[in-house]
């Protein structure tokens, strides 16, 4: 069975052909990162435009690295939220475009549900139920996964996302878009204990998150050396910043698997694929005697294979969409 999946919720446009699932036959990415890192962040409107001027030749060349055509497709699936409008909608015109030309059904996809999904295809033995923490630019979750279309939200970020203050963080400090990377790199010149900020929410079985005080906390701190005159050494607020949400993030998680009974832990979502994030959880986990999983690197960020497995899983169950679905960038992750 072959699955043709798009994703352009953000600033990448991508496609991807899956074969049953778990096995990626092209994931074709086009990243808009050096036109928008001028502007130090997405621009919605300039995203859109370039996802219209890529998309139909990055679904073609997916087919063809894949070495099949429409007519070998099963079911075509699309990122339609959360992320932003202008940009799905791209996406999920050309997705339903296809759809009717070619006949095939069309499965609209959550993208936060995408990046979970995104583990099974890096470790083929994955298999719910597991719990996921789920971190990147937009977003910061804590999920069950009962089964391959069955979830519970536990909880999920009431201001900024994990990745939102990494980028803020970086650009304050002079450095590019995207900042997460830049601070991870830096972090490791840096002392992790040189600075104490503050953690919010840090109540047991508390599973919501909070990273504005923590963002506030750091952009008071460099506003205040600099209105003193003072120099500051950047790798210490890097580490000593990225110290408070690595360690925010892993007590949460284990707290929540502790509380739920999970016995395996995955993360996912851009911010995953952090070196700090990666090597705190997965000591954490070992600790606790826990199976902890990471997707590979480039399925951490946005990307069609990812959206192509969740398809998969959601055809086999009958969940395909009509010709009117539409964007919805607040879409929730379906909670049961």
């Amino acid at each position: 069975m072959y699955t043709l999946a798009l994703e352009t919720s953000c600033d990448e446009t991508s496609a991807a052909v899956i074969e049953d699932g778990r096995h990626i036959c092209s994931n074709i990415i086009s990243t808009q990162v050096p036109i928008h890192r001028k502007f130090g962040g997405v621009v919605p409107e300039i995203a859109s435009r370039q996802h219209i001027e890529y998309v139909l030749p990055i679904i073609k060349e997916a087919l063809d690295t894949a070495q099949v055509t429409l007519a070998d497709i099963d079911h075509i699936g699309v990122t339609y939220g959360p992320g932003l409008v202008g940009a799905l909608l791209v996406g999920v015109a050309a997705a339903k475009a296809i759809s009717f030309a070619a006949d095939k059904p069309l499965v609209g996809v959550n993208h936060m549900e995408g990046h979970i999904f995104a583990n099974f295809l890096s470790h083929p033995e994955l298999e719910p139920p597991f719990l996921a923490l789920v971190v990147s630019g937009g977003h910061t979750q804590l999920v069950q996964i009962n089964g391959y279309n069955s979830f519970k939200l536990m909880g999920q970020t009431r201001d900024d996302a994990a990745g939102e203050a990494f980028d803020k963080i970086a650009r304050v400090m002079g450095y590019p878009y995207p900042g997460g990377p830049q601070i991870d790199k830096l972090a490791k010149e840096g002392n992790p204990d040189a600075i104490a900020f503050p953690k919010a929410l840090h109540e047991k079985h508390n599973f919501e998150f909070s990273f504005s005080g923590l963002k506030s906390a750091v952009l008071n701190y460099l506003h205040t050396q600099e209105q003193r005159g003072q120099s500051y050494n950047a790798a210490d607020v890097a580490a000593s910043f990225q110290k408070t949400v690595v360690e925010t993030l892993v007590e949460k998680t284990m707290d929540a698997a502790s509380y739920c009974g999970a016995k395996k832990i995955a993360v996912a979502g851009g911010v995953s694929a952090n070196s700090g994030l990666a090597a705190a959880m997965s000591a954490a986990c070992a600790d606790k005697g826990y199976a902890f999983y990471r997707p590979d690197p480039i399925l951490c960020t946005d990307n069609g294979a990812m959206i192509g497995c969740r398809a998969y899983y959601m055809a086999l169950d009958g969940r395909f969409a009509d010709l009117t679905l539409n964007a919805k960038p607040a879409l929730p992750i379906t909670s049961d």
